[in-house]
């Protein structure tokens, strides 16, 4: 048994893991590293393949060229970019099937459509909560908690012992929408034996249990109904693949009595596949604006009612391009007065370029005097008290933190060790590239 390290090892995103295991393979998650996709120029976000590959923004999966031809199967644990995204660019140079959850695959055929690309893998949806065989192997894909919908814990059952991919997630027992955690089924893999256990180590050195969505629900209904606010324009901003803290935006727009307005493209590719999936609860209340035309149109509505209106848009990392940064650099028919609100229920991807755009962006949005309501967000990975507790329900044999370069990952080492795993014996702090041989 192998465990080839191909992505997300070396940095936060690009995430591509593969298991070698006698005559077959397996793929888990092909991503996109996005911070070299952020600073291209406008002009040139037209993608290629050997333009993604020349700026390190897919996994450099020629390490798998000897054993190419023993993928079998290509998983995908949930819908974000960073684990999804290298999908239309990667998988034709596999002879395998692509499986998610419904969500997930309705994302994935939003950005081919998107991208204008065509792949011949076949692509399968698997429910949460299921298993099916690809070969001779069984497969699960187990519920678990993230700030997308329908994310998967990915068991992979070998004779040698469950290969279990965990990236990422939070231990979440009140979501907003969609299932609590399948604990159940990750206590049932664990008596089978967990061979290997790839972890999402992003916050390991954070010493916390990570609250859940229904503590952001509660930040949101403050900022949003206690805050003063009736003359003011009003906009928020977030992740557009998070559908939960959608659905909360748009529950608080319609107890202010304002019409909710999703502004953006990658808000309507996100709406639109939970839609398909029959997971927007939603949809009915909100009006979307994606082509030009529309958005200019109602953008000039928004700014002559300011008042009745809750204006949901893309751009809270600051990203050139983005609704919310054209909008603070006056380049649409919607111009900010002073104490209008903006809301970021999220938090900054800690990329010295996402920081960069960030503090511009806002340095622009105060000269015009907007009121600033900041991280009214709660994180969508695990703290370091959560990884614990799943480490000590699994009890797996073989740990391998992953989802970020050694800063990010060396404080989960240090945690097995205090769970009483030894470094390169049992816990293994790999980087992109390299693979790990399993007796």
């Amino acid at each position: 048994m192998r465990i080839h390290t191909v992505g997300g090892f070396s940095e936060v995103g690009k995430n591509m893991t593969c298991v070698e295991l006698d005559k077959d393979s397996f793929i888990f998650d092909c991503g996109l590293y996005l911070p070299p996709i952020v600073e291209l120029e406008e002009s040139e976000r037209v993608y290629s393949e050997k333009k993604l590959r020349r700026i390190g923004a897919v996994p450099n999966d020629n390490v798998l060229g000897k054993i190419k031809n023993k993928v079998r199967g290509i998983f995908v644990s949930h819908a974000h970019l960073d684990h999804v995204g290298a999908v239309p660019w990667i998988s034709d140079r596999y002879k395998a099937d692509i499986f998610g959850t419904p969500f997930t695959t309705e994302v994935l055929k939003a950005i081919l459509k998107d991208e204008n690309k065509r792949i011949r893998n076949k692509v399968t949806s698997i429910n949460p909560n299921s298993s099916f065989k690809v070969g001779k192997y069984k497969v699960e894909f187990i519920n678990i908690t993230h700030s997308t919908i329908q994310t998967s814990l990915i068991a992979l059952h070998t004779k040698k012992g469950v290969i279990l991919y965990a990236n990422d997630f939070k231990l979440d027992n009140s979501p907003i929408l969609g299932k609590k955690p399948a604990y159940d089924k990750i206590k049932k893999i664990a008596k089978q034996g967990v061979k290997a256990l790839v972890l999402d180590s992003l916050y390991s050195g954070t010493d916390r249990k990570t609250p859940s969505e229904k503590i952001a629900r509660d930040l949101l209904e403050e900022v949003l109904l206690t805050v003063e606010n009736k003359n003011a324009g009003l906009v928020v901003t977030t992740f557009s693949s998070h559908i939960a803290r959608l659905k909360s935006i748009v529950d608080f727009g319609k107890l202010l009595g304002r019409e909710v307005v999703f502004v953006g493209r990658s808000l309507n590719k996100y709406v639109s596949s939970a839609k398909n999936a029959g997971l927007c609860p939603f949809q009915k209340d909100v009006k979307i604006a994606s082509y030009k035309s529309h958005m200019r149109r109602l953008l000039k509505k928004i700014n002559k009612n300011r008042e009745k209106y809750l204006l949901v848009c893309t751009g809270h990392q600051g990203e050139p391009g983005s609704i919310l940064e054209r909008l603070s650099r006056n380049q649409l028919p919607f111009v900010f007065n002073t104490k209008d609100h903006v809301v970021f229920s999220s938090s900054v991807i800690p990329t010295e370029i996402n920081k960069e755009n960030r503090l511009k962006m806002e340095t622009r949005l105060r000269k015009k005097g907007v009121r600033i309501f900041d991280n009214v967000h709660v994180s969508g990975h695990a703290g370091r008290e959560d990884l614990r507790d799943l480490v000590e329900m699994i009890q797996p044999e073989h740990l391998i933190p992953a989802h970020g370069d050694l800063e990010k990952t060396r404080p989960m080492a240090e945690l097995a060790k205090e769970l009483g795993y030894k470094m390169n014996k049992t816990c293994h702090l790999m980087t992109d590239g390299k693979k790990l041989n399993i007796k």
